[in-house]
């Protein structure tokens, strides 16, 4: 058996690197495992809602690659229109940068990391649980569960899904000036898709995201997108895949002395399937409950702050299948959508872009 540890962590993206954190600085002696080594890619589109930055340990804010403020859109495909602001609205991060930035954080803050572990299984017994990992069996009074879509934390607290979408971007080298301070944003033909463009660094994200199993018509999306973008030539860095999902309304976070958070509790807005405020929010409340010992805080964190928020994204997204072009021209063709589209991204208003 191994060592004994306050709060082990599993995963450690944004949710189990805040959670790891957090815990650390309340006191507690931290383990944050990952299955990956490090740093590692992550399919992300990288967006980072005003939420997001106000939740960045100020050693993680060096990741921020770009800030832009203006955004275009289009419809099908259609001729793009833009949206401007006086001081930028959204902020760019690759998550390799960003993920790291976040572990080392939590180490600096005193937790113990290990990358390339990966856990194959949960076992409570009594005031504790036996983490089983690759590495072998640590021993927590509380495990917090940040292991991805694909977790096994998840299975083991029982987490319902509502609902799965594959996401699929490629890196395409270079930005150029028309994307300088600039995102774009398609709205999909089928309901409830859209697309990205956005310019980190070196190179541009381009990514689209449609339900679950349709993955042909997602791919041809992805092609469209990039040659009426006139970027279908441009060399390709990168290309991957990766689900996103989120949970049923009263869907558990927690089983006994584990709870999940971030992509693992099925945490993100359904409507743009933005999830890093998600994860920082969940982590961050995780890691605190758990070092205090009090894990139901945790859950009446999630049913009152989270929950709600889901709730509104997925009715916003039910709109958005059925009628996507009063969405799209309430955006661009009238001051009061434009304005509540970015009060949104600086994190200063909730999903009604008519309240």
């Amino acid at each position: 058996m191994g060592e004994r540890w306050d709060v082990v962590v599993v995963g450690a993206g944004p949710a189990g690197s805040t959670a790891a954190r957090v815990a650390a600085e309340r006191g507690a002696r931290v383990l944050l495992l990952d299955a990956a080594r490090f740093p590692r890619y992550k399919t992300c589109g990288g967006g980072l809602l005003g939420t997001s930055l106000d939740l960045l340990p100020p050693a993680a804010l060096g990741a921020v690659e770009r800030r832009v403020a203006t955004a275009s859109f289009s419809l099908r495909g259609g001729e793009a229109r833009r949206i401007r602001s006086g001081r930028p609205f959204l902020a760019l991060a690759r998550r390799e940068v960003l993920d790291q930035a976040l572990v080392d954080a939590a180490v600096a803050a005193g937790a113990r990391f290990r990358d390339h572990v990966r856990v194959t299984g949960l076992v409570e017994t009594g005031d504790e649980v036996a983490v089983r990992t690759s590495g072998g069996v640590e021993r927590a009074a509380a495990v917090i569960g940040a292991d991805g879509s694909a977790s096994t934390t998840a299975r083991h607290v029982g987490v319902r899904i509502a609902r799965s979408d594959l996401g699929l971007e490629v890196e395409l080298a270079g930005t150029g000036r028309e994307w300088d301070g600039r995102v774009h944003l398609d709205w999909g033909r089928d309901p409830g898709t859209y697309g990205w463009v956005f310019p980190k660094g070196d190179r541009l994200t381009v990514g689209v995201i449609q339900r679950k199993g349709e993955g042909a018509a997602t791919r041809a999306y992805l092609a469209r997108l990039l040659d009426g973008l006139g970027l279908a030539d441009r060399e390709r860095l990168h290309e991957s895949g990766h689900l996103t999902r989120w949970r049923t309304p009263g869907s558990p976070v927690r089983r006994g002395r584990v709870v999940v958070a971030g992509d693992a509790a099925g945490l993100l807005e359904p409507w743009t399937r933005e999830g890093i405020s998600f994860a920082l929010r969940s982590g961050a409340a995780s890691g605190a409950a758990a070092a205090r010992g009090d894990l139901d805080a945790y859950e009446r964190y999630v049913a009152r702050e989270l929950e709600p928020e889901q709730r509104s994204g997925a009715r916003l997204l039910a709109l958005f299948e059925r009628t996507p072009t009063p969405v799209h021209l309430l955006i661009t063709r009238t001051g009061r959508g434009a304005r509540r589209f970015v009060r949104f991204s600086r994190g200063e208003a909730g999903l009604s872009l008519c309240g």
